[in-house]
């Protein structure tokens, strides 16, 4: 199948090595280190969509060698995929330094509509000159793809406690400009209701009061996030020119539950109140988990509400454990 073929290019060399005698490298997809993440994308009315996050990593692992597996990786799919990567030759040297200072670089997300040809995403590090490096790289990067006059709205809304509200990722849509997306994700450590909806106010026309039903269901409260952060991201497409069209609310399901059943039960009352068909969530569920949803936290990782263009509605992260399974809680941390 070609979606096979795309993952495998995408995982790089070291996607052919065995999984058994743990990960070789400690990459931050997933919390056991798997180096892939599945996701499920569900809007009222429309079908499904598939999404995975890969770490391309090389045969012998390090922060220099997976980038270039990565751009390895990249040059077979840009000839197969018919990729546009414009945008991203803009960016690369910002977000591509000689000497990462992470050792997460970059990451890619293959997206599988039905009956559409397979879309490909990249997220870069803007820490990986440093932390206190990442707001200019995110400036920087917003400027050369064409939304310099939107920065000032983030930093005003979204970055406005010291060392708790930090870049994580910029990510670009490696497809032709006119529908293709920038993206800007900010973790918001030790948050509330009240700051992530200041976040939201960066984005034009959302509903911003959705996000404490949605904060209450998800993660059980409306008070202090202090495990995970929550993280806010920001679409910006074509046209966009002084304030992103795009938001989604990132929550770390698995931090604020006892173990994967009441993480279930809370995204199918995120689906309901959203009328969206539980039956899809639950055979995506099926589809990848190996064990009792009782027996162990973080199979299912994160729920996002999106909101504003391109496509609003529910994101739901899962975790394949290929590496390990976290023991359930003796109760839920949330409060």
């Amino acid at each position: 199948m070609k979606s096979v073929g795309l993952l495998a290019d995408a995982l790089g060399p070291g996607g052919l090595r065995s999984i058994s005698g743990g990960p070789a490298w400690p990459s931050d997809v997933a919390d056991d280190h798997t180096p892939v993440e599945f996701s499920a994308a569900f809007a009222a009315g429309e079908t499904p969509i598939l999404r995975t996050i890969v770490e391309p990593t090389a045969i012998s692992p390090s922060r220099a060698a997976n980038t270039a597996a990565a751009l390895a990786a990249l040059d077979r799919m840009r000839h197969r995929e018919n990729l546009d990567t414009r945008r991203f030759d803009a960016v690369r040297d910002l977000f591509l330094p000689e000497q990462s200072e992470r050792d997460f670089t970059f990451w890619y997300s293959l997206v599988f509509r039905a009956d559409e040809a397979p879309a490909v995403k990249v997220y870069f590090n803007p820490e990986v000159r440093g932390e206190a490096a990442a707001e200019e790289l995110v400036r920087e990067g917003l400027d050369r793809t064409g939304f310099a006059a939107a920065f000032p709205v983030l930093r005003t809304h979204a970055v406005t406690r010291p060392d708790l509200d930090r870049y994580s990722f910029f990510a670009l849509d490696l497809v032709e400009q006119q529908r293709a997306r920038v993206k800007v994700y900010i973790s918001h450590h030790a948050a509330d209701v009240t700051d992530v909806t200041r976040a939201a106010k960066a984005a034009r026309g959302v509903d911003v009061d959705r996000l404490p039903d949605f904060c209450l269901l998800t993660g059980g409260s409306t008070g202090t996030f202090d495990k995970r952060p929550l993280i806010s991201s920001y679409t910006f497409l074509d046209g966009d020119a002084e304030a992103p069209s795009g938001y989604s609310l990132y929550v770390p399901i698995r931090d604020y539950v006892a173990d994967d059943e009441e993480a279930r039960r809370r995204v199918l009352a995120v689906m309901a109140k959203y009328d969206l068909d539980p039956t899809q969530f639950d055979d995506a569920l099926r589809t990848i988990a190996r064990r009792p949803l009782d027996e162990g936290v973080g199979l299912i990782a994160h729920v996002s509400l999106r909101m504003g263009r391109p496509r609003p509605g529910i994101t739901v992260y899962l975790s394949s454990e290929a590496h390990d399974v976290a023991s359930p809680r003796s109760i839920s941390l949330a409060g």
